[in-house]
């Protein structure tokens, strides 16, 4: 069983930065494909960014191309989300989560998830 524990929410004004981390419980967090997803009120859960085991492919939404940047540190089990510029329409709860088997965008194929870290900005 993995548990995933994100931080680093929090509110900031449009154009400001804000760096999410998720933790990772055990000693297999480098066999996991890792992703970020979010979610706003009324809407369906949403891919946000996603990276390999190794970090050695990352994939992005549209929408936050060039804005947020995903990373992992497999020695400290946790792996990040950086996002400058933030603008009033990324406003969500932001989760991560684990998936054993490959690097995708649907929510449906990961396996285990994080409670969420809320992100609100404001304009």
């Amino acid at each position: 069983q993995v548990q995933l524990v994100e931080s680093g929410g929090g509110l900031v004004q449009a154009g400001g930065s804000l760096r999410l981390s998720c933790a990772s419980s055990g000693r297999t967090f480098r066999t996991y494909a890792m992703g970020w997803f979010r979610q706003a009120p009324g809407k369906e859960r949403e891919f946000v960014a996603a990276i390999s085991r190794s970090a050695g492919y990352t994939y992005y939404a549209d929408s936050v191309k060039g804005r947020f940047t995903i990373s992992r540190d497999n020695a400290k089990n946790t792996v990040y989300l950086q996002m400058n510029s933030l603008k009033p329409e990324d406003t969500a709860v932001y989760y991560c989560a684990a998936d054993e088997t490959a690097l995708g965008r649907r929510p449906g194929q990961y396996d285990y998830w994080g409670q969420g870290t809320q992100v609100t900005v404001s304009s």
